[in-house]
């Protein structure tokens, strides 16, 4: 299960309705879809949506984690755990210094609830835009 769909729909009406290009950001940022999920992110943003954001694509679980060295950390960690950290300990430190201009962050979750668990439905995702700015 992943939020990457959720999170694909959120950029590209963002971008649409701001009439911007993924360019025009130093970064989009991430809750944490972690390995999996953003590489599936970047997939639907190309063909769903014509939109290439790998360049300045980052998650916030995978800048945290170091799947090469760390052992056991899956596909990534907490999402509210790591948006909050690296939003909140390096990117506005970043947009404060100047370092940064223009940051979309997108935090991503699912619904969850037993009832529909139980009864083998599926599990709706949401994802939240952000922009922060510096200057």
């Amino acid at each position: 299960m992943t939020s990457a769909p959720a999170a694909c729909r959120t950029i590209a009406d963002f971008l649409n309705d701001t009439d911007t290009a993924a360019g025009d950001y130093d970064m989009i940022l991430t809750g944490d879809l972690g390995s999996v999920g953003s590489e599936l992110l970047c997939e639907l943003m190309i063909k769903q949506e014509n939109i290439d954001i790998s360049a300045v694509h980052k998650d916030c679980g995978l800048m945290i984690f170091d799947t090469a060295t760390q052992k056991e950390t899956g596909a990534g960690g907490s999402g509210c755990g790591c948006s909050g950290a690296v939003v909140c300990s390096d990117i506005l430190k970043r947009l404060e210094n100047g370092e940064l201009n223009r940051v979309l962050f997108v935090g991503t979750g699912a619904l969850m609830s037993g009832t529909s668990t139980l009864q083998n439905e599926s599990i709706p995702a949401v994802a939240h835009g952000v922009l922060f700015t510096g200057g």
